[in-house]
């Protein structure tokens, strides 16, 4: 190298070595880049990089002239920019002095007397910790070969580790190995002279380097496959859309061959179910009807998907209403009143699913009904804030979340205003749809965002994790502002709240225990088990020092004396990472609840929202649904027979023998396929009108139900026209 004289070709020391054979120059990168004589003048693909060939001479022969102060040789092109400070030195020399070049702004280089260090505040820990890198164990203590993240408390890396990274991930992947921070650790970084290169990646220059990955499993498994073009047909946004399993993802199912009615709906394999079933997690098993098992045998057994020539049935049918069939009602002409005060003996009852037959089940669901209704008269009593000035969200609804955050951030959104969505497309074009119905299906698709955010982390039952991305931009904040919003305007609830998270909310992080389900990290549990189930004192001594650098990063050291101290330990670990590590989010998010006094109800009425927030809602079922319309009399219209034809209907549907679902006769009413926690405004009702056909008014939520003669012509009807309306409206 004409700048330091070594022959040495160390591209992650000193730079890519280039030689030109036609100026006879030969040159580490690095070299050139911190000589404090030359700068580039020219473009990218003049010279070396942009220094001119002149240039370099000149270079040269200025660095002829000074002394290296390490090496005492002529050819020091570096000089320390520290004020008074006159020493000079080779880039190699500097490096073995351990200066500190920064390779940012005006590269700038310090002696060693005058580099910058990092200031370690005197009531941090001393001690060993793991660089995150290499696994091997570093000195907390700040020097030249090892660094401290600027963002994570108990982060310490060496340098090479990190110089190495660096060079590795480029400008764009360069961050923090714990926290994942870039802006805040690069300028760090940078300062105490690692060099970024302005690059990708280099596992992003690899051609075809995920070529496998964007293999997806496409093949219908199911065992009576419905498309006539066969098992590996997939169209997307049709019913022949292939859904892969949403645990394994190695088995598919076309979404009409399971009688899917969306790709949002999950689905699992016949295996992943047997295993769910083996352990317990799987509740949602469907039995035959009773004529079926009793054809088999007398055995109940679960499907593996619904037979093709078998009528879909509603997700509400484990439930079903012991409603007597309307031909049988029609012959011994009873109304809807009088069968249900026969006994027993005199019904025509379904199947009923073991979770119904148990006594306690029920008993916890008729809480759980409790509970909701006095939420219901809550949000109503919230709600009066609201006056009748509207504020409008345009929402794009294939970007949810960052139209909503743009909406609700905006200078004049004001939550005590009338809500009113506007969804529009990517070319900002208006969607049709009735105020109610796309309120209820903006707050729904934005509770569903939120449920698989990065905000939240768990499987069913959720805690808030931590995104310091999200914490700078006060995500958390919104977010419960948002769910706020959602229950006092009429919108679902989210359902996903683990017990632990709405403890903290109502009673404080400090009067919370946290448990090891709360853990969504598989290797801090695996760590939390191994202490956990430690049977003897050597064993748990053994854990805790393979967990050494765990524990201490997480402030959770403490000695060992007993078997009992695990106790507390494990107890330490989870609050840590359970508690304290989101404690700032946590803060956020319920200043966000805060919003219409959402928060505040919730201290005062925990059990009540408990139901709500930390509980999906209940499932449709044919009593629901006729508990939930209000049938307005006529005087000179047959409510009797209209309303035995009804709830006969509603029987039919939720034992599979329509083509539509309870789901779909409420969405065809009120533009919601669930009950909001608020309840509905103004209240479903029904009318028996002299109409060819029913009509779903969602502005008064009213149903008006045509007169007919017999129930087939009632139930023809009803079936047309809500699965012809509900086609119509999704294309």
């Amino acid at each position: 190298c004409v700048l330091c004289g070594r022959t040495d070709d160390c591209p992650e020391k000193y730079g890519e070595k280039k030689t030109y054979v036609e100026h006879n120059l030969t040159v580490h990168y690095y070299c050139l880049l911190m000589s404090s004589g030359i700068w580039q003048r020219g473009e990218e693909d003049e010279g070396v990089d942009g220094f001119l060939i002149t240039d370099i001479r000149k270079e040269v022969n200025r660095a002829a002239k000074l002394t290296c102060n390490i090496c005492k040789k002529k050819g020091a092109s570096i000089g320390c920019v520290a004020p008074k400070c006159k020493r000079s030195y080779h880039f190699p020399c500097g490096i073995q002095k351990e200066c500190i070049f920064q390779f940012m702004e005006d590269f700038r280089s310090y002696c060693w007397e005058h580099k910058p260090v990092q200031k370690i505040p005197d009531e941090e820990s001393r001690g060993t910790s793991q660089c995150t890198i290499c696994l091997d164990l570093v000195e907390q203590v700040p020097m030249y070969t090892v660094l401290k993240s600027p963002c994570c408390k108990n982060a310490w890396f060496h340098r090479e580790c990190l110089q190495y990274q660096a060079l590795s991930a480029g400008i764009f992947f360069f961050r923090c190995t714990v926290c994942n921070n870039k802006d805040k650790f690069q300028k760090e970084m940078l300062r105490m002279g690692i060099h970024i290169p302005e690059k990708d990646a280099s596992w992003e220059l690899e051609e075809n380097a995920y070529q496998d990955l964007l293999q997806c499993y496409q093949h219908c498994d199911i065992r009576r496959c419905r498309c006539k073009k066969g098992r590996d047909y997939n169209q997307p946004d049709s019913k022949w859309e292939i859904k892969r399993c949403q645990y394994c993802g190695s088995r598919g199912t076309h979404l009409a061959c399971s009688s899917m009615k969306s790709w949002e709906q999950n689905w699992e394999c016949a295996e992943c179910r047997s295993i769910l079933a083996k352990s317990g997690n799987y509740s949602k098993k469907k039995k035959r009807s009773l004529a079926t098992s009793e054809k088999a045998g007398g055995t109940t057994c679960l499907l593996e998907e619904p037979s093709p020539k078998c009528p879909r049935q509603s997700p509400g049918s484990q439930h079903n209403f012991l409603l007597q069939s309307p031909k049988i009602m029609c012959q011994n002409n009873l109304s809807a009143c009088s069968h249900l005060e026969l006994p027993a003996s005199n019904r025509v009852m379904m199947s009923l699913s073991p979770l119904m037959s148990n006594r306690n089940w029920s008993l916890r669901k008729k809480h759980l009904r409790q509970q909701r209704r006095e939420v219901s008269s809550i949000l109503k009593e919230l709600k009066l804030q609201v006056n009748t000035k509207t504020t409008r969200l345009n929402i794009n609804a294939d970007n949810i979340w960052n139209s909503a955050l743009k909406g609700f951030k905006q200078r004049n959104f004001n939550p005590t205003k009338t809500i009113e969505i506007k969804f529009t497309n990517g070319k900002n074009r208006s969607k049709t749809g009735t105020s109610a119905a796309s309120k209820h299906r903006f707050f729904q698709l934005l509770m569903h965002h939120l449920q698989n955010s990065s905000l939240f982390e768990g499987s069913s039952a959720k805690n808030l994790a931590l995104d310091f991305r999200a914490v700078e931009e006060n995500l958390y904040f919104e977010a419960g502002k948002m769910i706020a919003v959602s229950l006092v305007h009429g919108g679902p609830s989210p359902g996903f709240f683990s017990k632990t998270l709405f403890d903290c909310l109502v009673y404080g992080p400090e009067k919370v225990k946290p448990v090891l389900d709360d853990v969504a990290d598989v290797d801090v549990a695996q760590t939390i088990k191994m202490i956990k189930y430690a049977d003897s004192l050597a064993e748990l001594q053994s854990t805790v020092h393979d967990c050494y650098e765990f524990l201490a990063a997480a402030g959770c050291l403490r000695p060992i004396t007993a078997l009992c101290d695990k106790k507390m330990l494990v107890n330490d670990i989870l609050i840590h990472h359970v508690i304290k590590r989101i404690i700032s989010p946590l803060e956020s998010f319920r200043q966000g609840l805060k919003t219409l006094g959402v928060l505040e109800k919730m201290q005062m009425h925990p059990e009540a929202f408990s139901s709500i927030l930390c509980h999906k809602p209940e499932r449709l079922s044919a009593e629901t649904i006729c508990d939930l319309f209000k049938i307005h009399s006529s005087s000179d219209v047959d409510n009797v027979q209209g309303a035995d034809f009804w709830m006969g209907y509603l029987q039919d549907v939720e034992s599979g023998e329509s083509v539509v679902t309870l789901e779909d006769i409420l969405f065809f009413v009120t533009g919601s396929c669930s009950v909001p926690p608020i309840g509905f405004d103004p209240e479903p009702t029904i009318k028996f009108l002299h109409r060819r056909y029913p009509i779903g008014n969602r502005f008064l939520n009213c149903l008006e139900l045509p007169i007919t003669t017999t129930y087939e012509q009632f139930k023809n009807k009803m079936d047309l026209t809500i699965r012809n309306t509900l086609r119509v409206e999704k294309e």
